[in-house]
């Protein structure tokens, strides 16, 4: 089991067992500086998966406070001076479950120390001695064995912290729905807003640990744009499931996604004159309708690769405030190190508040193009590189779209896929481009034996 961008990921006690998660908890005790702070989502496995981990870290010595259901956000928010490790497996079905690590002040593991501890989880399952206990196998004990301290107060701290982001402005007479899917978000986004002065109804809030992201959040939020629309409120907010990400809905029930969400935080910041360098971090698959949105308020982007990681990093290397992705995970520097859906939804909520006007007025500075996106399986995603002809083929699509639209194409770094992605004017024209150019890449890449 390798970390990926977001730890580790799979079926809950299929590759998630509580043996390997026993294991990365002692590697983890060696290896991060703690105490440690653990948070879950409300999939049926959380429990299970916690226990484990807190068996893993308390029999390395570790201290660790339990927070109990908590969005992803809300543990960044709590590693202070120690680790945090989130039990969550985002936007995925219920069945599966996953780890998150944070080191101190909620930053992602550096790439050092996330192979330090990969190696140190290879020496847990292979039963090889801990060096720092004179070659014995590792382990403590006696009064060296780690303490577990219930922590859920420190959810008050966070719902604190959100509160305090609007430095003192309030959400008085904002009518807003949310779709917390289930998850994370249940108990605590309903309550932030409400401490904000935002008059409140909550959908999708009795999670029974497989109802998680099924058929809500923000993987389906069509339930969500119906309620908004039905009882006249001004917003709605949908959540997934361990609510560092959400999308919107204005007041006439139409999506606002992560990339409109970004424009107009951006030109709020910018003409406050708190938009560091005029500058925001995007990914490339963020829509062109952004960039241009953008480079009307005179506003430059950084674009880095897909993965808030990506986004964060350049952030913090060139000094900015503001970074996200389409998806919905926002990242306001001054407020949290990872995208929180809460914190993005009452500063959304905020921009419509001073503005005065609907939020589909505001999101309409972004028009976006229609978007294609393929998944193409391949026999040879090695050979990508090396397929002139279809690098042709991509070049002449280019010259077709010129400045109406655009192309992006990249291998999958966990799937043997070609990912392909065209905008275009209208979408019958990206279908077809996209239809071509995955064609192209069958033909010269060739298709799988299994397919």
């Amino acid at each position: 089991m390798r970390f990926g961008t977001d730890g580790i990921r799979g079926v809950a006690n299929v590759d998630i067992t509580p043996e390997l998660v026993v294991a990365l908890g002692r590697a983890a005790a060696r290896v991060l500086d703690g105490p440690f702070v653990i948070g879950r989502d409300t999939r049926r496995s959380g429990p299970m998966l916690e226990a484990a981990l807190v068996a893993g870290l308390t029999a390395g010595g570790a201290a660790v406070a339990t927070m109990g259901v908590v969005p992803t956000p809300a543990v960044a928010f709590a590693t202070a001076a120690g680790s945090g490790a989130v039990i969550s497996a985002s936007h995925n079905p219920f069945a599966d479950n996953g780890i998150k690590l944070f080191a101190a002040g909620g930053r992602k593991l550096a790439d050092d120390v996330e192979a330090a501890l990969e190696a140190e989880l290879i020496r847990v399952l292979d039963g090889s001695p801990d060096a720092s206990h004179d070659g014995e196998p590792g382990g403590e004990s006696g009064a060296a064995v780690g303490t577990v301290t219930p922590a859920a107060d420190l959810v008050d701290g966070y719902v604190d912290h959100l509160v305090g982001a609007l430095d003192g402005r309030t959400l008085d007479g904002v009518s807003v729905v949310v779709d917390c899917g289930h998850g994370a978000a249940s108990r605590v986004a309903p309550r932030a807003l409400r401490a904000a002065g935002a008059t409140v109804t909550a959908l999708h809030i009795t999670p029974d640990g497989t109802n998680i992201n099924a058929g809500c959040g923000s993987t389906d939020p069509s339930g969500l744009q119906r309620e908004v629309v039905a009882r006249g409120a001004a917003a709605g907010l949908a959540f997934d499931g361990d609510a560092d990400r959400v999308i919107a809905v204005d007041e006439r029930g139409a999506l606002v996604d992560g990339d409109q969400i970004l424009a107009v935080c951006a030109r709020d910041l910018a003409t406050r004159g708190a938009l560091a360098h005029r500058t925001i971090a995007v990914t490339v698959m963020s829509n062109l309708g952004l960039r241009r949105a953008l480079a009307a308020e005179q506003i430059d982007i950084v674009v880095t690769p897909v993965g808030d990681r990506h986004v964060r990093e350049a952030m913090d290397r060139d000094g900015l405030v503001l970074g996200g992705e389409q998806s919905g995970h926002v990242i306001f520097a001054e407020h949290a190190m990872t995208g929180d859906g809460t914190l993005t939804g009452m500063l959304l909520l905020d921009v419509m508040h001073r503005a005065g006007v609907p939020l589909s007025e505001l999101a309409a500075m972004v028009t976006r193009l229609p978007q294609e996106l393929a998944n193409v399986a391949v026999a040879d995603r090695d050979g990508l590189e090396r397929a002139a002809d279809f690098w042709a083929e991509v070049r002449a699509v280019k010259a077709e779209l010129g400045d109406g639209g655009r192309v992006l194409v990249r291998p999958s770094g966990t799937e043997p896929v070609v990912r392909i992605m065209v905008e275009a004017p209208t979408d019958e024209t990206a279908r077809a481009l996209v239809d071509r150019l995955a064609a192209s890449l069958i033909t010269h890449l060739g298709a799988p034996t299994d397919a």
